[in-house]
């Protein structure tokens, strides 16, 4: 005879927080954490401000550089100017990938260094440099390490943070940037344009010098990945998602530097303000901007492809309002904070979806995004230049942008019905 038994219960195991641990797996303090978020944060500060600040220094940097084509027409000569945008975003799309695909074996934090200590020296370069096609050239040389550290940083910041929160450790490094613009750049662009643009420059070395000093300090050695070869990281361009990603973040996010580019003289030139309102309202973009990037890593971890849709109508919306609106001051402000904040939650949107199409490419994936984006930021500033060249005035570019963000959106409705066609399959 048997005596029917209560069954025995079943204990699950508690699920364990993530902890972050250093090299020789010792828990590190979230103190520890915190401080070694805040390091590559000051890079990516270093990196807002030295790519920005030109746009809020056009009209000195033209003076100074192109004084023959500035005595004949200024608004020729800003236009002009504007190349130093685009050479940085130029070297930015270049640098991105070679670095990445050539250096993905090296220990995190060390080649952190290497890139800090490269922009530190050609930035130093730029505010040097006596002609307008040396400096050219520095802003170039400048912008190689720019995609290669936010890809690196976001990989540290990733681990940092654990899993289930990529997203929010992308957003948290490209804090720094967004920070630079509430903070860095209308700062830079007031000692610009009360002792000159190269003092500014100056200033922004000396952030990156500082960045040095903090990686070395505060970030906990990461190995690089052992396994990675030049052709496995290039691998993820055999990846069709891999190209429209890139191509959604390049043109559609185009749209914003078309505006951004020109902030200074839709102020000064459009609305007939003081240049001193300058700063002021690359404040209120920049406060923009840095709510926006966290929105879009919070999202971001939520599903990439809405949150694309979601970023891209927000971004189209307040393009619109631009350019019917931004001849008033009342309508500039509310729809330049509208266009920043819209487009900086886009970028963290787009990172993620990058690093989830890519398979193992991830130093690849994670510093392409910033090949994209600077892409859009020279076809920007590029298209947006045209327009104002050709005498269209300076809403033009609000008008140019729209259309490359539409654009952005037709390209990311076509990647999303290829994936689902090739999930069917």
């Amino acid at each position: 005879m048997s005596f029917p038994t209560a069954p025995i219960p079943v204990v699950e195991p508690e699920h364990e927080p993530f902890v972050a641990r250093d090299r020789h797996g010792a828990p590190l303090s979230r103190r520890r954490v915190i401080a070694a978020l805040l390091a590559l944060s000051l890079g990516g500060f270093g990196i807002g401000s030295t790519e920005f600040v030109a746009m809020g220094l056009l009209p000195e940097l033209a003076r100074d550089l192109l004084p023959g084509i500035h005595a004949a027409s200024p608004d020729l000569a800003i236009a002009r100017a504007g190349w130093l945008i685009t050479a940085y975003a130029l070297g930015v799309v270049v640098g991105a990938p070679v670095i990445a695909a050539f250096a993905a074996r090296l220990p995190r934090r060390t080649l952190l260094l290497w890139l800090a200590t490269a922009f530190t020296l050609a930035t130093l370069a730029s505010a040097l440099l006596p002609t307008f096609e040396s400096v050219t050239a520095a802003r170039f040389v400048a912008a190689l390490p720019h995609g290669a550290y936010f890809g690196v940083a976001a990989l540290v910041a990733a681990d940092l943070m654990g899993p289930g929160k990529r997203g929010q450790g992308v957003a948290l490094v490209l804090s720094g940037l967004t920070v630079a613009t509430v903070i860095g750049v209308p700062v830079i662009t007031w000692v610009g344009q009360q002792h000159g643009w190269r003092p500014a420059y100056l200033l922004v070395a000396g952030i990156f010098a500082a960045t040095v000093l903090a990686v070395r300090a505060l970030v906990p050695w990461q190995p690089g990945d052992a396994t990675s070869t030049i052709r496995s990281e290039l691998s993820a361009l055999a990846r069709p998602q891999v190209w429209l990603a890139l191509a959604v973040g390049a043109i559609g996010f185009g749209g914003f530097f078309a505006m951004y580019t020109f902030i200074a003289p839709m102020v000064t030139e459009l609305n007939g303000l003081d240049a001193g309102v300058v700063p002021v309202l690359l404040i209120v973009i920049g406060t923009a901007m840095t709510a926006g990037n966290l929105l879009g890593g919070r999202l971001a971890d939520h599903g990439t492809v809405r949150a694309i849709f979601q970023g891209f109508a927000a971004l189209i919306g307040s393009l619109l309002l631009l350019a019917l609106a931004g001849g008033t001051t009342v309508g500039l402000v509310v729809a330049t904070f509208l266009v920043g904040f819209s487009a900086a939650a886009v970028s963290p949107i787009i990172q993620t979806r990058l690093m989830d199409v890519a398979g193992r490419s991830q130093t690849l994936a994670a510093a392409l995004n910033h090949s994209a984006l600077n892409i859009g930021n020279a076809s920007g500033a590029f298209l947006g230049g045209a327009v104002v060249a050709a005498g269209w005035g300076w809403l033009a570019p609000a008008w140019v942008g729209l259309a490359l963000a539409v654009a952005g959106v037709l390209l990311a409705v076509l990647s999303v019905a290829l994936e689902r066609r090739a999930d069917a399959r």
